[in-house]
């Protein structure tokens, strides 16, 4: 009996030894994505995906799926790339990777709004330019971090994890979120519950740990901006539609803000000519909040788990929508 054909849309940061005993593998090799055209020829003779959030896994792409197709694992916590309902027609189950990147995400959110308050990026770029010449008084001052109020948008996981850092610095937390947590847990955290527009007026560094939905797309747009302190400093390392761009740029140029570090964009990768990219008080990252070894590799274990269970018929360890079975 042949094996089953899977197809896996980049390299992963792991051994594959598991996944050969039982399926034929074959692998996208180059740095950018395989174009919609590749994946939609591909999905018509496999049996299983192995996906990043970079494809395009729409009704169309889902519909053109032969018969022996049987999963989608990506290798990722968010699926907004995946057209969660037409695979659930098509009673396809969808893996994902949850939980293993919070602390991973959580450290990178803290580089940035330490980055962003202390100038860093900058002072690096003033020192390889030749422009120090002496101890100065005015030289990259920035704000503190240790008792500065910190307002975290989204409070799952990640923005619970951001709290806990929080604490190490004294500082005020608001957060705001979907549903409210128990007393309990805000006790513990140390953060207090508030309206969003509350937050953005309060907070000297505001923090982004949202899912991208209907309600998040462009959540952060000029009225929200306006909201904000002179003095803030935005982070952002959940999705890049949540932040409208050109906001943005109105907002770090008019001194509406003060600054921002983000790690995702709108769109993604963020067009080398944008003009966000000329901006000294503006810190960009390639989407690399989970990029320590150890997360990455523990991701791709994860979606090779989920994707060997669905291959033989078994319930995802980690499935999106658990009402295909």
């Amino acid at each position: 009996m042949p094996k089953p054909k899977i197809f896996i849309t980049r390299r992963l940061p792991t051994k594959l030894d598991q996944l050969q005993e039982i399926a034929t593998i074959e692998i996208w090799e180059e740095r950018q994505p395989p174009p919609y055209e590749v994946l939609l020829e591909k999905v018509k003779t496999i049996d299983g995906l192995l996906c990043l959030l970079t494809d395009e896994i729409d009704q169309q792409l889902i519909e053109a799926a032969g018969t022996s197709f049987k999963v989608i694992s990506q290798m990722a916590v968010g699926y907004d790339n995946i057209d969660i309902p037409a695979a659930t027609a098509r009673k396809i189950p969808v893996g994902h990777t949850p939980g293993v990147l919070t602390d991973a995400t959580a450290d990178l959110t803290w580089a940035l709004l330490m980055a962003a308050a202390r100038r860093v990026v900058e002072a690096d770029r003033f020192v390889r330019g030749g422009e120090w010449r002496t101890w100065e008084p005015n030289l990259l001052l920035g704000p503190n971090i240790t008792g500065a109020t910190l307002g975290i948008v989204g409070f799952g996981r990640i923005g619970q994890a951001i709290a806990r850092r929080a604490k190490g610095f004294d500082m005020k937390v608001f957060y705001t979120s979907k549903h409210r947590c128990d007393q309990e847990l805000e006790k513990d955290l140390g953060v207090e519950f508030t309206a969003f527009e509350h937050l953005l007026q309060e907070a000297d560094f505001v923090t982004i740990h949202t899912p991208l939905s209907d309600e998040t797309y462009h959540l952060f747009g000029n009225s929200q901006f306006e909201l904000m302190k002179q003095s803030a400093i935005l982070i952002n390392t959940a999705r890049g539609a949540i932040v409208h761009p050109e906001a943005l740029y109105r907002a770090l140029t008019s001194g509406e803000i003060a600054g921002a570090a983000i790690d995702v964009t709108d769109p993604e990768p963020i067009a080398t000519d944008s003009p966000l990219l000329d901006l000294d008080n503006l810190i960009v990252t390639p989407h690399i909040g989970s990029a320590s070894r150890q997360t990455r590799e523990k991701m791709a274990n994860m979606a090779i788990a989920n994707l060997i269970a669905g291959l033989k018929g078994e319930r995802l360890p980690n499935c999106v929508n658990p009402e295909v079975y």
